[in-house]
Protein backbone atom coordinates (compact mmCIF):
# COMPACT_ATOMS: atom_id res chain seq x y z
CA UNK A 1 0.00 0.00 0.00
CA UNK A 2 1.38 3.42 -0.91
CA UNK A 3 1.78 6.24 1.60
CA UNK A 4 -1.06 8.21 0.01
CA UNK A 5 -3.39 5.18 0.18
CA UNK A 6 -2.49 4.64 3.85
CA UNK A 7 -3.10 8.33 4.56
CA UNK A 8 -6.50 8.09 2.85
CA UNK A 9 -7.44 5.03 4.92
CA UNK A 10 -6.35 6.73 8.16
CA UNK A 11 -8.28 9.85 7.17
CA UNK A 12 -11.47 7.89 6.50
CA UNK A 13 -11.16 5.98 9.78
CA UNK A 14 -10.32 8.94 12.05
CA UNK A 15 -11.94 12.07 10.61
CA UNK A 16 -15.25 11.71 12.46
CA UNK A 17 -13.54 10.85 15.77
CA UNK A 18 -11.20 13.83 15.53
CA UNK A 19 -14.07 16.14 14.65
CA UNK A 20 -16.04 15.02 17.73
CA UNK A 21 -12.87 15.40 19.82
CA UNK A 22 -12.51 19.01 18.67
CA UNK A 23 -16.21 19.89 18.94
CA UNK A 24 -16.21 18.90 22.62
CA UNK A 25 -13.30 21.25 23.28
CA UNK A 26 -13.71 24.21 20.97
CA UNK A 27 -16.00 27.19 21.13
CA UNK A 28 -17.50 27.91 18.69
CA UNK A 29 -17.82 24.30 17.52
CA UNK A 30 -18.19 25.45 13.91
CA UNK A 31 -14.38 25.80 13.81
CA UNK A 32 -13.90 22.08 14.44
CA UNK A 33 -13.59 21.14 10.78
CA UNK A 34 -10.90 23.79 10.29
CA UNK A 35 -8.84 22.43 13.17
CA UNK A 36 -9.22 18.85 11.95
CA UNK A 37 -8.25 19.91 8.43
CA UNK A 38 -5.15 21.58 9.84
CA UNK A 39 -4.29 18.41 11.77
CA UNK A 40 -4.53 16.33 8.60
CA UNK A 41 -2.45 18.90 6.70
CA UNK A 42 0.28 18.51 9.31
CA UNK A 43 -0.05 14.72 9.11
CA UNK A 44 0.34 14.91 5.32
CA UNK A 45 3.46 17.05 5.69
CA UNK A 46 4.85 14.53 8.19
CA UNK A 47 3.64 11.46 6.30
CA UNK A 48 6.87 9.60 7.08
CA UNK A 49 6.07 9.88 10.80
CA UNK A 50 2.53 8.48 10.45
CA UNK A 51 2.49 5.14 12.34
CA UNK A 52 1.74 1.97 10.37
CA UNK A 53 -0.85 0.74 12.89
CA UNK A 54 -4.31 2.34 12.68
CA UNK A 55 -4.70 2.63 16.47
CA UNK A 56 -1.29 4.24 16.80
CA UNK A 57 -1.95 6.54 13.83
CA UNK A 58 -5.23 7.57 15.46
CA UNK A 59 -3.50 8.38 18.76
CA UNK A 60 -0.79 10.30 16.86
CA UNK A 61 -3.47 12.41 15.16
CA UNK A 62 -5.21 13.04 18.48
CA UNK A 63 -1.88 14.35 19.77
CA UNK A 64 -1.45 16.70 16.81
CA UNK A 65 -5.04 17.89 17.15
CA UNK A 66 -4.67 18.43 20.88
CA UNK A 67 -1.56 20.57 20.34
CA UNK A 68 -3.42 22.64 17.74
CA UNK A 69 -6.24 23.19 20.20
CA UNK A 70 -3.79 24.20 22.91
CA UNK A 71 -2.13 26.67 20.56
CA UNK A 72 -5.49 28.13 19.62
CA UNK A 73 -6.44 28.32 23.26
CA UNK A 74 -3.28 30.26 24.07
CA UNK A 75 -3.73 32.53 21.05
CA UNK A 76 -7.27 33.39 22.11
CA UNK A 77 -6.01 33.96 25.66
CA UNK A 78 -9.45 33.34 27.02
CA UNK A 79 -7.99 32.27 30.32
CA UNK A 80 -10.37 29.39 30.84
CA UNK A 81 -9.92 25.64 30.69
CA UNK A 82 -10.78 23.66 27.59
CA UNK A 83 -14.46 22.84 27.80
CA UNK A 84 -15.97 19.48 27.07
CA UNK A 85 -19.67 19.06 26.45
CA UNK A 86 -21.16 16.32 28.59
CA UNK A 87 -23.50 13.83 27.03
CA UNK A 88 -25.09 11.55 29.59
CA UNK A 89 -28.13 9.93 28.03
CA UNK A 90 -27.07 6.80 26.16
CA UNK A 91 -29.39 4.28 24.50
CA UNK A 92 -28.81 1.75 27.31
CA UNK A 93 -30.15 4.09 30.01
CA UNK A 94 -33.67 3.38 31.21
CA UNK A 95 -34.12 6.04 33.87
CA UNK A 96 -36.93 8.58 33.91
CA UNK A 97 -36.58 11.97 32.29
CA UNK A 98 -36.47 13.70 35.68
CA UNK A 99 -33.67 11.37 36.85
CA UNK A 100 -31.74 12.00 33.64
CA UNK A 101 -32.07 15.75 34.08
CA UNK A 102 -30.98 15.61 37.73
CA UNK A 103 -28.08 13.29 36.87
CA UNK A 104 -27.05 15.50 33.97
CA UNK A 105 -27.05 18.58 36.19
CA UNK A 106 -25.05 16.78 38.89
CA UNK A 107 -22.55 15.43 36.38
CA UNK A 108 -22.18 18.80 34.68
CA UNK A 109 -21.60 20.56 38.00
CA UNK A 110 -19.16 17.88 39.14
CA UNK A 111 -17.34 17.99 35.79
CA UNK A 112 -16.90 21.76 36.08
CA UNK A 113 -15.32 21.32 39.51
CA UNK A 114 -12.57 19.15 37.99
CA UNK A 115 -9.44 20.92 36.79
CA UNK A 116 -8.58 20.95 33.08
CA UNK A 117 -6.04 18.14 33.48
CA UNK A 118 -8.58 15.87 35.17
CA UNK A 119 -11.13 16.62 32.46
CA UNK A 120 -8.56 15.86 29.76
CA UNK A 121 -7.53 12.42 31.05
CA UNK A 122 -11.14 11.37 31.62
CA UNK A 123 -12.23 12.51 28.17
CA UNK A 124 -9.32 10.79 26.42
CA UNK A 125 -10.17 7.55 28.18
CA UNK A 126 -13.96 7.63 28.22
CA UNK A 127 -15.05 9.63 25.17
CA UNK A 128 -12.15 9.12 22.81
CA UNK A 129 -11.71 5.46 23.79
CA UNK A 130 -7.92 5.64 23.74
CA UNK A 131 -5.88 3.05 25.60
CA UNK A 132 -3.68 4.26 28.45
CA UNK A 133 -0.61 3.99 26.22
CA UNK A 134 -2.26 5.95 23.40
CA UNK A 135 -3.64 8.64 25.70
CA UNK A 136 -0.24 8.92 27.39
CA UNK A 137 1.33 9.53 24.00
CA UNK A 138 -1.25 12.26 23.27
CA UNK A 139 -0.31 13.99 26.54
CA UNK A 140 3.41 13.36 26.19
CA UNK A 141 3.67 11.35 29.43
CA UNK A 142 4.31 7.71 30.33
CA UNK A 143 1.44 5.19 30.42
CA UNK A 144 2.02 4.76 34.17
CA UNK A 145 1.72 8.52 34.73
CA UNK A 146 -1.47 8.53 32.64
CA UNK A 147 -3.00 5.70 34.70
CA UNK A 148 -2.18 7.55 37.92
CA UNK A 149 -3.73 10.78 36.61
CA UNK A 150 -6.78 8.87 35.38
CA UNK A 151 -7.23 7.19 38.75
CA UNK A 152 -6.99 10.52 40.56
CA UNK A 153 -9.40 12.17 38.13
CA UNK A 154 -11.93 9.36 38.60
CA UNK A 155 -11.60 9.65 42.35
CA UNK A 156 -12.11 13.43 42.17
CA UNK A 157 -15.19 13.06 39.95
CA UNK A 158 -16.61 10.38 42.20
CA UNK A 159 -16.01 12.57 45.24
CA UNK A 160 -17.76 15.54 43.60
CA UNK A 161 -20.65 13.31 42.55
CA UNK A 162 -21.00 11.80 46.00
CA UNK A 163 -21.65 15.30 47.35
CA UNK A 164 -24.34 15.89 44.71
CA UNK A 165 -27.96 15.49 45.86
CA UNK A 166 -29.17 13.15 43.08
CA UNK A 167 -28.99 9.45 43.89
CA UNK A 168 -28.33 8.35 40.30
CA UNK A 169 -25.12 10.34 40.01
CA UNK A 170 -22.98 7.80 41.83
CA UNK A 171 -23.47 5.15 39.15
CA UNK A 172 -22.16 7.49 36.45
CA UNK A 173 -18.82 7.92 38.22
CA UNK A 174 -18.34 4.20 38.52
CA UNK A 175 -19.44 3.57 34.94
CA UNK A 176 -16.69 5.91 33.74
CA UNK A 177 -14.17 3.57 35.38
CA UNK A 178 -15.07 0.76 33.04
CA UNK A 179 -13.96 2.68 29.93
CA UNK A 180 -10.23 2.85 30.60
Amino acid sequence: MSDSEWFRDVYLETYADLTRFVVRRLQPPERAEDVVAEAFAIAWQRLGDLPDDLGEARAWLFGITRRLLMAEHRADSRGRALSVRIVTAGPERTTSHDDLVATSVDLTNSWRRLNAGQQEVLSLSVWEGLTAAQAARVLGISPVAFRIRLSRARRALEQHLSHAPAAGSRSLATSAEGHA
